[in-house]
């Protein structure tokens, strides 16, 4: 690149990055860690240890945020200030290591601006998934088994943790659902595109004939409600019913032969919580309770949403028809998602959890409209 070129270009990158610190609005950030900073230091602050833990959460996510921010803030100035310098003194030439440091920068950038995209209220969030067996019969439940896989991969590369919480295996292969949890930065605001009914066409390997078959998976995503956020989910003991039962998840045969895993009904409206992954009951139900908490928050928060979107006569019946991404392997191979028009014929680096692109043109869309 020719020098004048770089340095214009090292001035628009410093820029952007000055605009998105304002856009972030990290002068408030600041003001919060110095509170949340000052009540950690309180000698009684560890008396309760759910928010202590909470408000630690917090602390250190707004540390890495201002420091990732400062440190692309500060090298961007550098980088600027060291071009100036190079453009006068012609006894030294820093072009290639100035490119070099331009694009280490850009694409540091690229990633924290893409976390951007995500400001939703729940975005910074853990995120619970859960998959489940449609049409399809066996494919079906290969199926969910498949994306299970695609969100594990993805979850590995992200730096993500994930943890099955639940699952019912299917009667030959696969599972009629599982349920997971994924904890990490944004995992929630990454993986809400996810979030729909997901169509397979494909060479069934089920069929002694080899015929092509169609099965589809539900995938539904939550974010995981901190401890001060569940508060706002009141629950009533009338209103919850409670089983417990063999547990069939992981565990080792001690928990097959304890009724560790523990179902809550919340009987208004027949949602359901499921966890046996744990060789505790009372864990168990902990994490179910956090589960239904979640389902009923999203639950109550949809039905707002339908009647304000039928008082604007927008409203649409989700219908299992109404699928946001198709994996066609055969006769040819595309991946598209239906509600950005975003493709692409690579479909083995997606079930490989390359799903990246799936997900920034889902966020990129969804800004573009809000």
């Amino acid at each position: 690149m020719q020098e004048q070129d770089l340095v214009k270009e090292i001035e628009k990158l410093q820029d952007k990055i000055s605009k998105t610190r304002e856009f972030l609005d990290l002068e408030k950030s600041g003001l919060r860690l110095k509170e949340l900073e000052y009540m950690m230091a309180q000698p009684d602050f560890w008396q309760d240890r759910k928010q202590a833990a909470e408000l630690s959460k917090e602390a250190a996510r707004l540390k890495e945020e201002l420091e990732l921010w400062d440190e692309m803030e500060g090298r961007a100035r550098d980088l600027v200030e060291i071009a100036r310098l190079d453009q006068k003194d012609r006894g030294v030439d820093l072009n290639k290591e100035l490119e070099k440091g331009w694009k280490k920068l850009r694409a540091r950038f690229d990633k924290a601006e893409f976390a951007v995209l995500m400001g939703g209220e729940y975005d910074r969030n853990d995120a619970m998934l859960s998959i489940y067996a449609g049409a399809g019969g066996d494919d079906a439940q290969d199926w969910v088994r498949m994306l299970l896989d695609i969100y594990a991969r993805y979850a590995e590369n992200m730096g993500f943790k994930m943890e099955i919480i639940d699952s019912s295996e299917g009667g030959t292969v696969g599972y009629k659902s599982v349920s997971v949890t994924i904890s990490g930065r944004h995992a929630y605001g990454f993986l809400k595109s996810e979030d729909g009914v997901h169509r397979l066409v494909r060479i069934s390997p089920f069929d002694a004939e080899k015929m092509r078959h169609t099965s589809f998976a539900m995938v539904q995503v939550l974010p995981q409600l901190e401890s001060m956020e569940q508060e706002e989910v009141a629950l009533e003991d009338k209103d919850i019913r409670i089983d417990t039962f063999l547990s069939s998840g992981p565990g080792g045969q001690g928990v097959q032969t304890t009724y560790s895993a523990v179902r809550m009904v919340h009987l208004p409206t027949g949602i359901t919580a499921t966890c046996q992954n744990s060789r505790s009951q009372l864990q168990n139900k902990e994490t179910a309770e956090k589960i239904l908490k979640s389902k009923l928050f999203q639950y109550y928060r949809a039905q707002q949403e339908e009647e304000q979107e039928k008082l604007r006569g927008e409203f649409k019946e989700a219908a299992w028809g109404n699928q946001i991404r198709s994996y066609v392997l055969h006769p040819y191979q595309l991946v598209k998602d239906h509600r950005t028009n975003f493709e692409t014929k690579e479909a083995d680096k997606v079930l490989d959890g390359q799903i990246e692109g799936f997900i920034e043109a889902y966020l990129k869309n969804k800004k573009a409209h809000s």
